[in-house]
């Protein structure tokens, strides 16, 4: 029996017409700004992100004011710097092992219980003007547990969302960090107004809350790296940060440009002593407090734009221009007097400083397997948190001995001179291309060590070659 074929406007009815054909454009999917954020892991997960850094931003609006006024030094703002990186440095790496041997939520938890600790004790001894030596030593204790975290914190967020949709995860995870950030000293400002160790114990409350939804989070089960020689592991992630050189290049220059541009830490003393203009009614706390929420405002604008575009397709060109950018906004907070051109700046330095994050985050995570990506996190860690913290204590050591406004603008054209020779010692920025691509073959592969070894697929566990 012969097949009957209708053949209608030149296209039979037995032919599939959705399938794609030699010759025809290749159409894809129509770009889903929230399609991720109907993964219940990702909500209660950046849910709780968003809480913790509500309250993170009030304690550390608190902790800055308390110290200042309590001193009157530029350089006790610098010391909460040192205070928050020393645990950078000695903990971080130890907390990318355990977080790429143990279960992540659980470490999670246990850094978050330590930071609600110590955040009701600056509670305590604020409430009994306690000695400030105290006070740092309490904030040693508290970046210690932040740093126990870290890593697991970074390294989870890919248990919870496919690779196909990471790059819109770390856009939202990101906008809403920032809007905490905005929302943190807006509340803190208007908290310490009335009393310090509020600040401090509204902060311990959000960490209990970020506790509840961790314990509830499911998590999809991954290979973990087996126990063994911490230091051995440890090194291991060194190594494959410092063997891929986009991955090196993308994090120490965002860590760069934020050591020496930041001026976060020198804002009580702009807010108190230099700016002017500040609209009718507010009191030089109030004033902190926007400033300290411009740069979080502009960086959750970028954020939206972000998450409504599509994906980077020059991803690599854009981070170098937008560091660029964050310089000079930098540099024009440090040389501005009014209250408005003030607060436009600091709200650029985050509008561009947001895109390194989404860019280096997005990155750092696709190009590595799974059971390296604790220890990769906590070398991340180390470079850009290194860079708040340093980078606060070296505005604050350098506003004592030469002005807070030489340390701002000296560091803002620091960072347009980092800018130009990473662009000459890492080409290969410039080339990194669309993100969206990077969960599907974009992994970077590693250049041989040594004439005549084999390189490592960056999939391959320590010891295989690929």
């Amino acid at each position: 029996m012969r097949r009957r074929v209708r053949i209608f406007c030149g296209v039979r009815s037995g032919d599939d017409t959705t399938a794609p054909r030699k010759g025809d454009p290749v159409l894809k999917p129509r770009h889903d700004p929230y399609k991720v954020l109907a993964l219940p892991g990702f909500r209660s997960l950046v849910l709780g992100n968003l809480l913790v850094h509500v309250g993170t931003s009030a304690q550390s609006l608190a902790i800055g004011w308390e110290m200042y006024t309590r001193t009157n030094e530029a350089l006790a703002l610098g010391l909460i710097g040192l205070m928050q990186a020393l645990p950078m440095f000695l903990l971080t790496l130890p907390a990318g092992y355990l977080a790429d041997v143990f279960d992540r939520r659980k470490v999670m938890i246990a850094g978050m219980a330590g930071a609600t600790a110590t955040s009701a004790g600056l509670a305590l001894f604020s409430m009994m003007r306690g000695q400030v030596e105290w006070m740092y030593a309490l904030l040693f204790l508290d970046a210690a547990f932040q740093r126990l975290a870290g890593p697991a914190r970074q390294a989870l967020l890919p248990l919870v969302v496919p690779s196909g949709q990471f790059e819109a995860a770390v856009k939202w995870r990101s906008t809403l960090t920032h809007l905490s950030a905005v929302a943190g000293p807006a509340i803190g400002g208007m908290i310490i107004s009335r009393s310090l160790p509020a600040a401090y114990l509204f902060c311990a409350a959000t960490s209990l809350c970020y506790i509840v939804l961790l314990a509830r989070l499911r998590v999809r089960d991954a290979r973990r790296t087996e126990r063994g020689d911490m230091l051995r592991q440890v090194a291991e992630g060194l190594r494959f940060v410092w063997r891929r050189s986009t991955i090196l290049g993308c994090i120490s220059l965002d860590m760069f440009a934020v050591l020496l541009g930041g001026a976060v830490y020198l804002l009580p003393i702009f807010a108190r002593d230099i700016i002017e203009g500040a609209p009718p009614g507010l009191g030089p706390e109030q004033v902190l407090g926007w400033l300290r929420a411009a740069p979080a405002a502009g960086a959750i604008v970028m954020a939206l734009l972000l998450a409504h575009l599509p994906p980077m397709r020059r991803a690599g060109r854009t981070l170098l221009s937008c560091v660029a950018a964050f310089g000079l906004a930098t540099i024009v907070f440090g040389i501005s007097r009014s209250f408005w051109l003030s607060l436009a700046a600091l709200f650029l330095t985050g509008f561009f400083d947001n895109v390194s994050i989404v860019i280096r985050h997005t990155l750092v995570q696709l190009r590595t397997p799974n059971e390296m990506r604790g220890r990769v996190s906590a070398v991340n860690s180390i470079f850009i948190g290194s860079s708040n913290e340093l980078g606060g204590f070296e505005s604050g050591l350098v506003a004592h001995f030469a002005g807070p406004v030489l340390s701002v603008v000296s560091g803002g054209i620091g960072t347009l001179l980092v800018v130009g020779a990473w662009t000459r010692l890492f080409p290969g920025l410039r080339s990194i291309g669309p993100l969206d691509e990077e969960g599907a073959g974009g992994q970077e592969q590693p250049a041989p060590s040594r004439p005549g070894e084999a390189s490592r697929s960056p999939d391959s566990k320590p010891g295989e070659t690929g």
